[in-house]
């Protein structure tokens, strides 16, 4: 099956580079021994093999995790998916080990590790990860997807399927795939000239573009941007200047954080905001405490710019978070210079109501109608949504999307931690992603290795943040 890639899926393409890879990760934490053995030398409930089989199981779910991406010869068109003749799961899912017992911080530094490398674009872009050797039974699995390969609707993430409900796998019908013929170059000049022959102002465009040197694929995605997106666009100001914003390296760091769901949820019903911009509040406090630790000058009209894409927190019956359907992308001003942690909150309430209007949603009827939904899609429709701005309106990109709230298991191991792992878009030497799931929100921390080295500063103040904000819930 050949198709070919969207305008906003070839972006991503040609924006990949040995510096700024443009995949979207997925840490998730596993408890991996059985019942009543929490002192970790009980039989592994995941291992290699059934990790495998479970991947391989599912793969007809998510089917261009099967397909890699052909150029057209002469550039006359956009790229296609193709089918890998040649595809081999166990070059996508490898094997790695900390060193027992293996540390929080040594499993960090491994995903920065495997964070930094770009993915083959000579195979279907993705890679996960079983990660063994972690302290008390656990393991981890890690995974990367490309942005162009999720878009949240018709094709999701890896980490997506493969999450169950219960212990038991759930079962599938078997998966009558084989590997087809592979198409010749010649064949894929052959259909695209066909293609341009019954879509002429796409052939114009081609013949502009070859003739200019490149294939306008930014402007063809600029094109397909929602009009609200445009309108943001077209009164939004350069950002400030930042700590946040320089030249990327190739190398990464990476971080987490751990709070609870219900904190938020004081705050909420103390000061009567929603769970979103309390967690945006935690942020801007984390933020200005990192900025005081570099000896940055702040004053009380200082604020950093962050492009905001979020699947909205809906409340459901006792209180429980359900999938929104929607992932709204909009551009906020947080008060980083405002040493109240409640003027903040209130700054950013008024904030967020006030752009409601201009907020691009992006279609999730895919995510909500799968059960035990996972937040990976949401997060990579998410960095979709934040690259449709222009990279100097903004300091950095916050993604924040809810996760299940009742334990998910991958293979039978019970899922005790999930954190995303956003790209850098250019220029930007940090991204935040978080994710609820099971009664807590989990912070992953991206940052460019030599910009931010200082990426614990960061990490610990969003636990001073937080004791401050609810320190005013008093």
């Amino acid at each position: 099956m050949i198709t070919r890639l969207t305008p906003q899926d070839a972006s991503f393409y040609r924006l990949e580079s040995s510096s700024n890879p443009i995949h979207i990760g997925s840490l998730a934490i596993l408890q991996n021994t059985a019942a009543g053995t929490g002192d970790g030398h009980g039989k592994p409930v995941l291992d290699y093999g059934r990790l495998v089989d479970l991947v391989e199981s599912r793969l007809s779910l998510v089917p261009r995790y099967r397909r890699k991406v052909r150029e057209i010869p002469l550039s006359l068109g956009r790229p296609v998916w193709v089918e890998d003749s040649h595809f081999d799961i166990n070059y996508h899912i490898r094997r790695s080990a900390l060193p027992a017992p293996g540390t929080e911080e040594q499993l960090h530094e491994l995903v920065s590790r495997l964070s930094s490398r770009p993915l083959d674009q000579g195979r279907p872009l993705w890679e996960m990860y079983l990660i063994e050797g972690l302290s008390g039974g656990r393991c981890a699995v890690f995974t990367k997807s490309h942005s162009a390969l999720v878009d949240g609707d018709g094709a999701l993430e890896i980490g997506h399927v493969i999450l169950d409900s219960g212990t038991s796998p759930r079962g599938f019908a078997d998966d009558a795939w084989c590997a087809p013929r592979e198409p010749s170059d010649a064949e894929l000049l052959v259909g695209a000239l066909s293609h341009l022959a019954g879509q002429p102002r796409e052939a114009i465009e081609v013949v502009r573009d070859a003739g200019s040197g490149g294939f306008g694929l930014i402007g063809a995605t600029g094109r397909a941007v929602d009009a609200a997106v445009s309108a943001v666009r077209s009164v939004t100001t350069g950002a400030p200047d930042s700590p946040l914003n320089a030249r990327t390296s190739r190398q990464r760091r990476f971080d987490v954080v751990t709070t609870g769901l219900e904190d938020y949820r004081k705050i909420r019903r103390r000061f009567d905001c929603s769970i979103n911009d309390a967690i945006l509040a935690v942020v801007t406090g984390a933020l200005r405490n990192w900025l005081l630790s570099r000896g940055e000058a702040l004053v009380d009209s200082s604020v950093l710019r962050a492009v905001v894409p979020m699947s909205v927190y809906v409340e459901g019956a006792n209180d429980k978070l359900k999938p929104a359907g929607e992932v709204s992308s909009f551009l906020i001003d947080l008060p980083v210079g405002e040493p109240n942690p409640v003027m903040r909150l209130r700054h950013i309430s008024h904030a967020t109501d006030a752009t409601a209007k201009h907020r691009r949603g992006v279609r999730a009827r895919t995510l909500v109608h799968l059960a035990g939904f996972a937040p990976a899609s949401l997060h990579a429709m998410s960095v979709r949504a934040a690259s449709t701005f222009a990279e100097h309106t903004f300091n950095l990109v916050i993604t924040n999307a809810p996760g299940p709230q009742t334990p998910m298991y991958i293979g039978g191991a019970r899922m005790l931690e999930m954190y995303p792992v956003s790209p850098l878009l250019r220029n930007q030497v940090s991204s935040i992603g978080i994710t609820s799931y099971d009664g807590r929100v989990f912070y992953g921390l991206n940052a460019d290795r030599d910009a931010m080295a200082d990426i614990g500063v960061l990490s610990a103040s969003v636990h001073e943040s937080m004791e401050e904000m609810l320190g005013a819930c008093l």
